[in-house]
C-alpha cells in the first residue's frame, strides 16, 4: 500500500498536468486587437459627424390654406381691393341742453333698445319751473271758475231785470247796467279760458324741456364708446374751454355694417352694381364672406384718383366689427355648379406641378412635405379647383422649389 506521502505527490502531479500554458505569441496578438477596434470606432464617429454636417436643413416655404369652394360657382376675380368695415348707422348721442350729468346707465359693449334711457342730467331747476307752471295753471283754472259763478249770477239778474222792465217796475238804466255786467263777465270768461289754455301749453312746454334732461337711445344698437361720467358737464355745443362733454356715448347699429373700398378709377369699369364679392377680414384670413356691391358712389376723389364703392354683407355675423380691415375680390359671374357635383377645394394655381401627365402638389404636415396627386377640375384667376386629393383646411406649399421632395423637412416662411 503506497504511503500517504506518495499519494500526495501523485495528486500534485495530476493537477500540474491539467494546467494550460498560454503561448507568448497568443498574448501579443490579444494586445494588438485593441488599437484596431479603437480605429474602427473613430472612423464610425467621423462618418456620423460628416452625415450630420451635410444633412440638409429645413426648407422655408410659403404656405396657403386650401379652402372649400363657395356656393354658386367660384367666379374669376376681376379685381382685388382693400377697405374697411363701416357702420351706415352710427351716432354719438348727446343732450339737447347744457347741464351736469347725474347718472350714466351704459357701458361699452352693451346692447340698447330704441328709446332706452342712457343717462340723466340734473333737472332740479327745470323741475321747479314745471311746478311753478302747474301752480299758475291751477290759479288760472280757479279764477275761471270764479268768473263762471259771477256770470251765472249776472245772467239771473239780467233775466229778472228784463221781466221787471217789461212791467215797468225798473228803469231802463238798471236794465242796461245788468246787460253790461253780463257782457263784461262773458268777456272775462273768454279771457280766463284763454289763460287756462296758455297755462296748459306752459306746463306741456316745461314737461318737454324736462324730458330733454333724460338722454335716450335714438335707435337700437351696441355701445362702442362711453364718453362721459356722472358729475361732468355736458352740452350740445363745445363750451367751457374743453371741460364740457359734447356726447355721452357712441352707438352703432350692427345690422347696418357694410364695406367701403376705394377703387382706382382706371379699373372702376370692372365693378358693377349687384356684383358678387368675396370678402376676407384681416382678423380671419381663412374665412370667406359672401357679399355684394350695393352702390358705386357717383363721384371720384381728385387727389387719390379713386371711386368709393359700397359693399353689403350677404349675412350677418357677430365677428364682423366696425373699422376692421378687409380685402375684397370682385367676382365675375361664374357658372352654377352641376347638380350632384361634389364641392371642390380651392388652392393657389402656383402650388400645382405636373409631371408625366399627373398633377400634384405638396402639403406641409407636422413639418414634413408630403406629395399629393390631385385631380384638377378647373382654374379661375389665381385659384384652381381640386376635385380630389386635398381637403379643405390643409396647408399647401406655394411655388415649391425643385429641392422640395416627398419627406423633406419644411417650415413656414417668416410672415406667411
Amino acid at each position: 500500500m503506497p504511503s500517504p506521502e506518495s499519494q500526495a505527490a501523485e495528486r500534485t502531479a495530476r493537477l500540474e498536468s491539467l494546467r494550460i500554458e498560454r503561448q507568448p505569441e497568443q498574448r501579443g496578438a490579444a494586445r494588438h486587437i485593441w488599437p484596431w477596434l479603437l480605429g474602427v470606432a473613430l472612423l464610425l464617429a467621423g462618418a456620423a459627424a460628416v452625415w450630420l454636417w451635410e444633412r440638409p436643413n429645413e426648407f422655408a416655404v410659403e404656405l396657403a390654406t386650401a379652402r372649400a369652394e363657395e356656393q354658386g360657382g367660384v367666379g374669376a376675380s376681376v379685381l382685388d381691393a382693400t377697405g374697411y368695415v363701416t357702420a351706415r348707422r352710427s351716432a354719438t348721442v348727446s343732450a339737447k341742453v347744457t347741464g351736469k350729468i347725474r347718472e350714466v346707465r351704459i357701458e361699452e359693449g352693451q346692447s340698447v333698445a330704441a328709446g332706452e334711457v342712457l343717462a340723466t342730467i340734473d333737472d332740479a331747476t327745470e323741475q321747479a319751473q314745471l311746478e311753478l307752471a302747474a301752480a299758475q295753471l291751477d290759479a288760472a283754472r280757479a279764477e275761471l271758475g270764479e268768473i263762471r259763478a259771477q256770470l251765472t249770477e249776472a245772467d239771473l239778474n239780467l233775466r229778472r231785470a228784463r221781466e221787471l222792465a217789461g212791467r215797468q217796475l225798473v228803469s231802463e238804466r238798471e236794465l242796461d247796467a245788468a246787460v253790461a255786467t253780463a257782457a263784461t263777465l262773458r268777456a272775462r270768461l273768454e279771457t280766463g279760458q284763454r289763460n287756462v289754455a296758455v297755462g296748459q301749453r306752459a306746463v306741456e312746454l316745461r314737461q318737454r324741456q324736462l324730458d330733454d334732461y333724460v338722454i335716450r337711445a335714438p335707435f337700437a344698437g351696441v355701445v362702442i364708446d362711453k364718453n362721459a361720467q356722472p358729475g361732468e358737464m355736458i352740452s350740445p355745443i363745445s363750451a367751457g374751454g374743453g371741460f364740457t362733454r359734447t356726447g355721452i356715448c357712441t352707438i352703432v347699429d350692427m345690422y347696418s355694417l357694410e364695406i367701403e373700398v376705394d377703387v382706382n378709377e382706371a379699373y372702376i369699369q370692372r365693378v358693377q352694381a349687384a356684383q358678387r364679392v368675396s370678402a376676407t377680414l384681416d382678423a380671419y384670413p381663412d374665412w370667406r364672406i359672401p357679399a355684394q356691391v350695393i352702390a358705386i358712389v357717383p363721384a371720384a376723389d381728385r387727389e387719390k384718383a379713386t371711386v368709393r364703392v359700397r359693399i353689403g354683407f350677404a349675412e350677418r355675423d357677430p365677428r364682423v366689427l366696425p373699422d376692421m380691415g378687409v380685402k375684397v375680390r370682385f367676382l365675375e359671374a361664374g357658372p352654377e355648379p352641376a347638380e350632384g357635383r361634389p364641392p371642390g377645394v380651392l388652392v393657389p394655381t402656383r402650388a400645382l406641378r405636373e409631371r408625366d401627365g399627373t398633377s400634384f402638389l405638396f402639403i406641409a404636415a407636422d413639418g414634413v412635405a408630403q406629395r399629393r396627386d390631385v385631380e384638377v377640375a378647373g382654374a379661375s384667376g389665381n385659384e384652381a379647383r381640386i376635385a380630389a386629393g386635398v381637403s379643405a383646411g390643409e396647408r399647401v406649399i406655394v411655388d415649391p422649389s425643385p429641392e422640395i421632395v416627398d419627406g423633406v423637412a419644411v417650415q413656414a416662411r417668416q410672415g406667411k
